[in-house]
């Protein structure tokens, strides 16, 4: 159906005195002049920070030309935002208008160009960081689509500042951005921590833990996010901020917190890894607040260089309030087990002091429920069960592992499809990111019953970047980088990570026997899970049978839109295919 909402009108001039003295005139002839200067109105100013970097500040105005003056001329607090801008030479505004603009439409569209904004590298800062976030109001089911008309247009004026919406949505930075709307359980979430917070540094207590438990997909890391970014922006009535660090242990996302921590100028030393956290600071230096994102992540055992037994509870040691984000089926490595035992202990303390959290929402697969339970019954009940009708989810089971690269691949290649990309379980050799064997890179390979259709790829983090991307590698997650689609992906670099088409390789550590999925550690490569674990008692034991089936999991809830598989075990592969509807 075609829509009857006109587009907006976009106009782009420099940014200085003499301009927007003359800005009036400039739009004299203009049948549309009144949307830019008489209408609420969105405007972006942006300037080059060095080769297609950009400093950008987003605002909205009722009165565009007295709001330009007065940050120009005027503006009381002589913001640096402001005079890096006024004092640059390359400066300019982009004004933007609709005739449906009102107070909180505009306040809307600042809000989804901020979200935008701070999803792309070239973006070095980002200015004006306000989170205004509206409810409904009269034309609030028109935002999404005047904001593609906006972003369409800003991307044929500037294509290098504002790439296609797809390409700014695959980001891992616009994935974590603070920015996202909350849902209703996330805005709930986000209120309860942020009220608890304040109590707890009120009433001067210390070692307070906030636990926030979710499965995948559940919207765990953006809730994070924004916390993060909201307490790094308070202030309180006599000036003091609050103290706050994020924390991850994982390579890849650690990546892109740093990011956004640039971007937003919330301070390079407040995002960090654990062990440098703990390291760095006594249990007298307690700082306001630590936030950790995949606390299942976190160390339950010494390991390298952190020789301590348990880094949530050193954590804690440092930090007035720790919250901690924590899914218990994506444990993947024994250093990370935790004896259940201690699990319910540690839910019960968050429980009484009225600080458990639960995220019970799947944002990311666009599946339905039904889909939804499939993939969890392979884990969890180790059933292979008919798989349901789905029109929005292409979930496909194969049987030539090179058919689904080359779907993969072209899934990839459109822009529109977003990141698509192979992963496998870790069943095959891997050390580092040295070669293998005879010089050549560790690979992953999956033989098809013909053996005419063999593939055989690289593992992940080997090949060089794509040239297009040098400069840029240290800051993409792995699935961002363009030569990746040539390599399969584990656990370990798409943990926390979205992906619109996931072609699944998987290997024979999971087996089909006797009507029921089993786990072989003999065919693992991944010593993390199937070696001994050292319990508290001192006995040892395995624990991949929690282990493995967690690792199958995080790979099958990567895909957004689609889940293909291929199964290296005969059997397992036979009762996928007779369950296949599709």
């Amino acid at each position: 159906m075609k829509s009857n909402i006109k587009p907006p009108k976009v106009k782009e001039v420099p940014y200085n005195r003499s301009s927007i003295d003359t800005l009036s005139d400039k739009l004299a002839n203009d049948s549309e002049a009144t949307l830019l200067l008489e209408y609420p109105t969105v405007y972006i100013v942006h300037s080059h920070s060095g080769k297609d970097k950009y400093d950008v500040y987003v605002g909205e105005t009722n009165d565009i030309k007295r709001r330009s003056i007065q940050h120009l001329d005027d503006d009381p607090r002589l913001r640096l935002d402001w005079k890096q801008f006024r004092d640059g030479k390359n400066a300019q505004m982009i004004m933007i208008g609709h005739e449906h603009f009102n107070k909180s439409l505009t306040l809307d569209i600042e809000n989804q160009l901020m979200l935008y904004m701070s999803g792309l590298t070239q973006v070095s800062h980002l200015n004006n960081r306000r989170d205004n976030p509206q409810n409904k109001y009269y034309t609030s089911k028109e935002k999404n689509e005047i904001f593609s008309k906006i972003w369409r247009k800003l991307n044929s004026l500037n294509h290098r500042l504002f790439p296609i919406e797809e390409v700014v949505k695959n980001s891992a930075l616009f994935k974590a951005s603070p920015f996202h709307d909350l849902t209703d359980s996330q805005q709930e979430a986000k209120d309860q921590i942020l009220q608890r917070v304040t109590e707890i540094l009120d009433n001067g207590r210390t070692s307070q833990l906030i636990l926030v438990e979710g499965e995948a997909g559940s919207g765990k890391t953006v809730l994070l996010s924004t916390i993060f970014y909201l307490l790094s922006q308070f202030e309180s009535e006599d000036g003091k901020k609050i103290d706050a660090h994020l924390l991850v242990n994982h390579d890849e996302q650690l990546k892109v917190y740093e990011e956004i921590a640039k971007k937003l100028g919330l301070g390079s030393n407040t995002v960090d890894k654990p062990t440098p956290f703990i390291n760095k600071r006594s249990t007298d230096e307690k700082v306001d607040v630590a936030l950790v994102d995949e606390a299942h992540l976190l160390w339950t055992q010494g390991k390298q260089s952190y020789r301590g037994s348990n880094q949530l509870a050193d954590i804690r040691k440092r930090a007035k309030v720790t919250i901690a984000v924590f899914d218990r089926h994506q444990v993947l490595r024994t250093q990370e087990f935790i004896e259940k035992k201690d699990m319910d202990l540690m839910e019960a303390s968050a429980r009484k002091d009225g600080n458990f959290i639960r995220l019970r929402d799947q944002l990311r697969m666009n599946a339905n429920p039904d889909t939804i339970q499939w993939i969890e019954d392979l884990t969890e009940k180790r059933v292979v069960g008919k798989i349901p009708d789905d029109d929005h989810y292409d979930l496909r089971i194969f049987d030539d592992p090179q058919k689904m690269y080359a779907v993969i691949k072209e899934k990839a290649h459109h822009s529109e499809n977003g990141l698509s990309r192979m992963l496998a379980t870790f069943d095959w050799k891997f050390v580092g990111n040295g070669k293998g064997d005879h010089g050549h890179p560790w690979e992953v390979t999956a033989s098809s019953a013909s053996h005419l259709h063999d593939l055989t790829l690289p593992w992940n983090l080997q090949l060089p970047l794509d040239a297009s991307q040098k400069g840029q590698g240290k800051k993409l997650a792995w699935a961002e980088q363009r030569q990746t689609i040539d390599e399969v992906g584990s656990t370990y670099t798409i943990q926390g990570f979205d992906l619109n088409y996931t072609g699944l390789i998987i290997g024979p550590s999971v087996k089909y026997r006797d009507g029921k999925i089993v786990f072989d550690p003999s065919a693992s490569a991944n010593t993390n899970a199937v070696q001994n674990r050292t319990m508290k008692s001192g006995d040892k034991r395995t624990v991949y049978e929690e282990l493995l089936p967690n690792e199958l999991h995080v790979l099958l809830t990567r895909g957004v839109n689609g889940l293909y598989i291929y199964a290296v075990d005969a059997k397992l592969r036979t009762a996928l295919l007779k369950n296949n509807q599709r």
